[in-house]
């Protein structure tokens, strides 16, 4: 088993490799190689062994060291016609050789502009942003209803559908862009998941501030986790295996149905912090917005649940599809199965006595979201499956998760105390 030192020098090691290979011009794949019928594009160092014949030998050996010899001359003169030429000359290349596969202007323009935007990076930003605003006039607004804080609570709700909108254009942009689905890695199914949460939760909260607030806060907090260095956002080839119809229905659904429950779980957060800060005077007015909550949750996770389902059902028939069989206790097939069964217990819990309360639900709506959790990055890296990308990697759990334990338990014990002392199951 490589330990921590061992494993970060390997990677060094594939860097110092990526960043020689791509000086040497190794990885850059730019000559589509004449009449080849899997339309195969090599790079310079690669031509040699490849079908390249007469003036097109010539070219394809010669062309990038003169490029970059005329670009080294071009920085210090800052006269880049003789550099441009060369270029336009291999754009050529590939247009005439390269037809069936190179991209479209439209779409290396979109491109080079969705690179230089970097929508989702700048919409964790200014959802966040948003989500503090949010919190500070919606939490105002509950003890003091003034117009100009209702008005203002509208303005901030309106420039949330705008960022919503804007997420919704950036990820057709992407499956544009790449011809797939946006959500065929970790990073696209992470952006995708704050999606579905902002839709959900624009949904659910069209007549409560308070929902709408907690998903806007929630998305900002998953999209900002999506620009970890660990994930790259980069827009990549689609792997072969999910080169199939069912990307689109299974996983577009299975993904989705992430959406309401993290809608339940931060929605659970805030009925636990109204739980927590009520006292005799604001008694009324929180009671009447956890009840709010509270229905809404319970919508979102019977949702959540349907989705969920649906999406394992489908999964099955695609595992037929390519495996040849609809169910092998796979891990993450196993866990899917187990989120099922978690938060369809969370649903029935109102129909036993000792369990029912809005204060039980709510805190089972976020401890169920656990399960979620495991079942979307757990099994990824803790267990060994078709669906599994680490394993044999040495697991080290975040701390986050032990802060958010800790987070949980102190909520949970002051709001259960208040709970107990103000309200009645």
């Amino acid at each position: 088993m490589q330990n921590k030192f061992e494993k970060d020098i390997i990677k060094i090691d594939k860097r110092v490799g990526l960043l020689y290979s791509a000086i040497g011009g190794g990885i850059l794949k730019i000559y589509p190689v004449p009449g080849d019928e899997n339309n195969t594009w090599v790079s310079q160092p690669e031509t040699s062994t490849a079908n390249f014949k007469g003036t097109d030998s010539v070219f394809v050996r010669q062309s990038l060291p003169v490029y970059i010899q005329f670009l080294q001359k071009a920085k210090k003169t800052n006269d880049y016609a003789e550099a441009n030429k060369i270029l336009e000359g291999i754009k050529t290349f590939q247009r005439k050789f390269g037809a069936a596969v190179i991209p479209t202007e439209k779409t290396i323009d979109l491109e080079i502009s969705y690179n230089k935007i970097q929508p989702f990076q700048q919409l964790a930003k200014y959802y966040g942003f948003a989500s503090l605003f949010l919190i500070i006039f919606v939490i105002w607004q509950i003890f003091n209803s003034k117009k100009w804080i209702n008005t203002t609570v509208k303005v901030l709700t309106y420039i949330v559908l705008g960022l919503f909108v804007f997420h919704t254009l950036g990820l057709v942009s992407r499956w544009y862009i790449s011809g797939n689905a946006p959500w065929s890695n970790a990073y696209e199914s992470i952006i995708y998941v704050a999606w579905a949460t902002m839709l959900f939760g624009i949904f659910f909260g069209r007549k409560s501030a308070l929902t709408l607030t907690a998903t806007t806060f929630l998305t900002a907090i998953i999209l900002t986790f999506a620009h970890q260095n660990w994930l790259d956002p980069a827009i990549a080839n689609l792997q072969p295996v999910l080169n199939s119809w069912w990307l689109l229905v299974h996983v577009s659904i299975i993904v989705a149905s992430y959406g309401p429950f993290s809608l339940g779980m931060i929605l659970g957060i805030f009925a636990l912090f109204l739980m927590a800060f009520t006292n005799a005077k604001n008694k009324d007015k929180m009671d009447l917005n956890i009840k709010e909550i509270t229905v809404i949750n319970e919508m979102a996770v019977t949702i959540g649940l349907i989705m969920l389902t649906i999406g394992n059902f489908l999964g099955g028939m695609w595992a037929n599809e390519s495996w040849g069989r609809y169910w092998g206790w796979d891990p993450k097939e196993t866990w899917a199965l187990i989120s099922i069964m978690v938060y369809a217990f969370v649903l029935h819990m109102r129909l036993i006595p000792g369990l029912r309360g809005r204060y039980t639900f709510n805190l089972w709506s976020i401890l169920a979201f656990a399960s979620i959790m495991m079942t979307y990055f757990g099994v990824n890296f803790y267990l060994s499956g078709l669906h599994s990308y680490a394993s044999g990697d040495r697991v080290i759990t975040p701390t986050s998760v032990y802060y958010s334990i800790g987070f949980i338990t102190i909520l949970g014990t002051v709001a259960f105390i208040k709970y107990k002392k103000y309200y009645k199951n």
